[in-house]
């Protein structure tokens, strides 16, 4: 203790941190949220998932609707593809696969359904003098005081028109 302060002595029952509400579990919270929106756009079911070989990373972001829309549409297309063996030979549930294809499916061997990047397209463009002449920072600058001088400029606009109206 330092200084001339008062000596504490909080009157803490001996478990009071477990009646303190936190907050850390936010960020689980939203991963969890994102998966499950990732899921339910793909209509599989949580608890189905792992057991059909689907790997779930909580630290993945979708970035932009594009992303998942495709994320959406690999869950689809390998839901179609895959082939569920029932668990007991002669009782069959909802979501096995039909004898026929049982009788026809293979394993696959190497990787699949790998995932293909589409390189964006870039445009070659011939640099014109207009463009070498323009000053990029300048124009930053000049934009930035007209945003920060557009309510002056109005009110000085309004009381000018006041003026020749009299």
């Amino acid at each position: 203790m330092k200084h001339n302060n008062v000596i504490p002595n909080g009157h803490f029952k001996k478990q009071w941190q477990n009646y303190v509400k936190t907050w850390f579990n936010q960020p689980a919270r939203k991963t969890r949220r994102r998966i499950a929106r990732q899921k339910k756009a793909a209509n599989i079911p949580k608890k189905l998932a792992p057991t059909i070989g689907i790997a779930v990373d909580h630290r993945r972001r979708n970035r932009s609707l594009e992303s998942l829309q495709t994320n959406v549409q690999r869950l689809k297309t390998y839901k179609a593809k895959l082939v569920v063996f029932p668990r007991r030979a002669r009782k069959f549930k909802a979501g096995d696969s039909a004898p026929e294809e049982l009788a026809t499916a293979t394993q696959v061997q190497g990787s699949y359904m790998p995932i293909v990047r589409e390189k964006p397209s870039v445009e070659l463009v011939k640099i014109t003098e207009e463009m070498k002449s323009f000053k990029a920072y300048d124009k930053l600058r000049i934009e930035r005081t007209n945003t920060r001088h557009v309510g002056a400029r109005m009110k000085r606009a309004a009381e000018a028109e006041k003026e020749e109206k009299k």
